[in-house]
């Protein structure tokens, strides 16, 4: 059976070759014996040491660099060794092998996908929201989440929420204080400004929360879909995003048969871009394949860029795919190839969804792209100005609005006056849980499972 004080050992680098690999060991026991085995000596704590690694039989496996982390002052908190050597996949393989049988003895086994950095949160060497972070700078897709995942690795948003934590534990404490002392209760929400104390806590629970919202766009991005009839200039719009030739553009109606996706970054943020099969009747079975995946693309989306052509009016087809679009998907509707529009001339009427916003550009000529690259990230409510120093999950998110619903209830408690302070006190212990599962005081064995579950192995 698995566990959690097993010691395990794993190759900590991407698989395939590179000019050096990793393999990582960690055990709640010293690695004395295993040093010997491997390397032939015991190492200086945190002192780089070149030597061969050695095989059962005292033959060489590799030579490179050997490093030893006793406890606690480790990633994981345990007694670490790391042994970086070059980035062959066999060579891994075989001093991964070694390891494992020279730690036999002790139990040692293959770690689990994150199982390192789940020890680490185990051992109080970071909390779960870090550990998180961790995985989000590993994956992180541009620059500024890179930047934003590094912060939060580093604790600045569980600094933000221990802040918020505190004062709610504060008046907790107030609360239930007056709740064992009965004769003190006159006037407490008066005496102790509890009202005034509770909004400021909502007011900086709502920037929080304002914040992890912009963070999360950051780490997840946006799954924007451009759909329309054949031929309305959807490869194009999308080479134009992109800022190269990633679909193929031809007059031929149609040409699009299966979904292009292609990842850009505006203002740091990530956009997934899906060119689509036009939307129209046909009797080809390989189109009709590729129409019936573009809608379940839509329905995925969240945004929808609707693209209509200036040139050929299909008002009653457009209103078609109009009345089938998701209801609660923001649709952006794009007027292309403003281009072949002679100056001074509108374009050709067309209809308008109901809610949607109406952009004019050329695709070909990239006038209008800026203006539509805007609304993308208005969509989303990014706000380039107000970067969140940190990511988010939208784990985080869900707590973070439980939290924000627990303190409502608290403050229609507090309009009472002091005949319902217990329901108050309920909901601020409330609050005070959902707050705190986002850094893991209050969270299940099944949600860490399936946090770490995410990770690579050998981190």
């Amino acid at each position: 059976m698995i566990s959690d004080q097993d010691p395990i050992a794993a190759i900590a680098t991407a698989a395939g070759r590179g000019g050096i690999g990793v393999v990582r060991v960690s055990a709640p026991v010293p690695l004395d014996a295993l040093m010997q085995a491997v390397l032939g000596r015991t190492l200086v704590p945190r002192h780089a040491h070149y030597l061969p690694f050695l095989d059962t039989d005292g033959s060489i496996i590799d030579k490179g660099i050997a490093l030893s982390f006793p406890a606690p002052h480790s990633y994981t908190g345990e007694h670490v060794l790391e042994l970086q050597g070059h980035g062959g996949p066999v060579v891994l393989r075989r001093l991964l092998a070694r390891c494992l049988q020279a730690g036999a003895e002790m139990g040692m086994r293959l770690a689990e996908p994150g199982e390192f950095t789940k020890r680490a949160f185990l051992n109080d060497r970071m909390d779960l929201a870090q550990a998180e972070a961790v995985a989000d700078l590993i994956d992180a897709s541009s620059e500024a989440a890179a930047r934003s995942a590094a912060a939060s690795m580093t604790g600045a948003f569980s600094s933000e929420v221990n802040g918020l934590a505190d004062r709610i534990v504060h008046l907790r404490m107030l609360v239930e204080a007056t709740l064992d002392f009965p004769e003190e209760e006159i006037e407490f929400l008066e005496k102790y400004q509890a009202r005034e104390t509770l909004a400021s806590i909502q007011a900086d629970l709502a920037r929080l929360l304002s914040h992890a919202r912009q963070g999360a766009i950051l780490r997840e991005g946006l799954h924007v879909v451009l759909a329309g009839q054949p031929n309305v200039g959807k490869s194009s719009l999308l080479n134009a995003l992109a800022g190269f030739e990633a679909a193929i553009v031809t007059p031929i109606a149609g040409t699009t048969r299966d979904k292009v996706v292609q990842q850009i970054d505006i203002d740091g943020v990530p956009l997934h871009i899906v060119d689509t099969a036009g939307l129209r009747e046909t009797e080809d079975t390989v189109e009709r394949i590729g129409i019936e995946r573009t809608w379940d693309e839509i329905a995925k989306a969240d945004v929808i860029v609707h693209l209509i052509d200036a040139t050929r009016p299909s008002p009653e087809l457009d209103a078609a795919i109009t009345a089938k679009l998701p209801p609660r998907t923001p649709v952006l509707e794009v007027i292309n190839k403003m281009d072949l529009i002679e100056e001074g001339r509108a374009p050709a009427d067309q209809p308008h969804a109901k809610g949607a916003k109406r952009l004019y550009l050329s695709a070909k000529t990239g006038k209008g792209l800026d203006a539509l690259k805007h609304e993308l990230l208005a969509i989303a409510g990014w706000n380039p100005s107000a970067e969140s120093p940190y990511l988010a999950r939208e784990r985080h998110i869900q707590a973070l609005l439980a939290t924000a619903n627990h303190l409502e209830l608290a403050a229609e408690h507090a309009a009472q006056s002091d005949r319902v302070l217990d329901l108050f006190a309920e909901e601020l212990r409330l609050a005070h849980e959902s707050l705190m599962s986002i850094t893991g005081q209050f969270s299940s064995d099944d949600l860490l499972g399936v946090i770490f579950s995410r990770f690579c192995i050998g981190k």
